[in-house]
C-alpha cells in the first residue's frame, strides 16, 4: 500500500488514482498525514479493505508532500555503509552512530532547495517511518513497528558540519528543505526482501551512488532494536538509515552541488525524489 501526502491531505495512492482517506472514510480518519500514525492498526485495516473501492483521482507529483511532516523524533545514522566508510577514512563502527535531522528541514518529493554554501552534498537514504510504539524491542520483532519506507536525502553542508574542534553533523544536515522524502511510504508487505532495496542518486543525469540497502552495516531491524533500547519511538518518528558510497566530498576533486542542479535520488519499489537548487 502507498500512503501519502497530497496537497496536505492523508491520501492512499492506487494505480487509478488518489483517494483522499478523509472523505472516503466518513471523517473517521482525519485529513493530517502526520496524525495516521496514532491509529495505525486501525487506519490498515480499514484501508485493505475500503480504499478497492473508493473513488481515485489524478493528481501531480508537484503536489505531493512529505508523508512523515511533523515528526516528534528525526534519527540519523551516519557510516552505515562499509564504501562511504572507507571513502570517509573511517573505521566500520561497532555500535551505529546516531545524529538528529530537525523536523523543520523536511520537504516534499519536488522541491527547490536554497543553497546554504559552496559545499552542500548529496547523501541517498532509504527512510524508516515507525507506526506503532517501539521500545526495547528486539530485531526480530522491529519490522512489526515499522509503518513504512520512503525515498530520502540527508543533504549535508560539509563545512557547517565538520567545522569547530569538535563537528556538528545535526546543523548542517538541517537546513530548510535539506531532509526531502517520499514520494510516499510503502508498507513494508510490499517488497518481496524489505532488507535488500536498490538505491542511488543522479546529478544532472550523472549517477553519483548505487547499492543496496542489504550493505547496510546495520540493518533497519539492528537500527529500531538500537534506538528503542536507548529511548521510545513514537508512532510517525523517522529514521535515515545512512547513505552508501559516492558522496560528493569524498570525490577527487570535491564535487559539490552548484545553483541549477538537479539532483534524482530513487530506492526501488518506492519512486524517486527529484530537487532543484538554487543560490541564496
Amino acid at each position: 500500500m502507498r500512503i501519502g501526502n497530497l496537497s496536505g491531505r492523508l491520501t492512499v495512492f492506487t494505480d487509478a488514482g488518489a483517494v483522499d482517506v478523509h472523505q472516503a472514510s466518513d471523517g473517521r480518519f482525519g485529513p493530517d498525514p502526520q496524525s495516521v500514525y496514532g491509529q495505525w492498526d486501525e487506519f490498515i485495516i480499514w484501508a485493505a479493505q475500503a480504499v478497492g473501492t473508493a473513488d481515485a483521482v489524478p493528481f501531480a507529483m508537484e503536489d505531493l508532500g512529505s508523508p512523515a511532516p511533523r515528526p516528534a523524533q528525526v534519527f540519523g545514522i551516519g557510516v552505515n555503509y562499509q564504501a562511504h566508510s572507507a571513502e570517509a577514512r573511517l573505521e566500520a563502527p561497532e555500535f551505529p552512530v546516531v545524529f538528529t535531522k530537525f523536523p523543520t528541514s523536511i520537504t516534499g518529493p519536488v522541491s527547490d532547495v536554497v543553497l546554504s554554501g559552496p559545499t552542500v552534498d548529496w547523501e541517498a537514504e532509504l527512510v524508516v517511518v515507525i507506526g506503532r510504539p517501539a521500545r526495547d524491542v528486539p530485531a526480530e520483532k522491529a519490522w512489526e513497528h515499522v509503518a513504512g519506507l520512503t525515498v530520502g536525502q540527508d543533504l549535508s553542508d560539509r563545512t557547517e558540519q565538520m567545522k569547530n574542534q569538535m563537528p556538528q553533523w545535526s546543523l548542517g544536515k538541517s537546513f530548510p528543505g535539506f531532509s526531502p522524502m517520499g514520494p510516499w511510504l510503502v508498507t513494508p508487505d510490499e517488497f518481496p526482501d524489505p532488507d535488500d532495496l536498490e538505491i542511488g542518486c543522479a546529478v544532472n543525469g550523472t549517477e553519483m551512488q548505487r547499492a543496496s540497502t542489504s550493505d547496510l552495516l546495520f540493518s533497519v531491524p539492528a537500527l529500531i532494536a538500537e534506538l528503542s533500547a536507548k529511548l521510545p519511538l513514537l508512532p510517525g518518528d523517522v529514521v535515515f538509515t545512512g547513505t552508501p558510497g559516492g558522496v560528493g566530498a569524498a570525490r577527487k576533486p570535491p564535487i559539490y552541488l552548484k545553483a541549477g542542479d538537479e539532483l534524482v535520488t530513487t530506492v526501488a519499489g518506492i519512486g524517486e525524489l527529484r530537487q532543484r537548487f538554487l543560490s541564496a
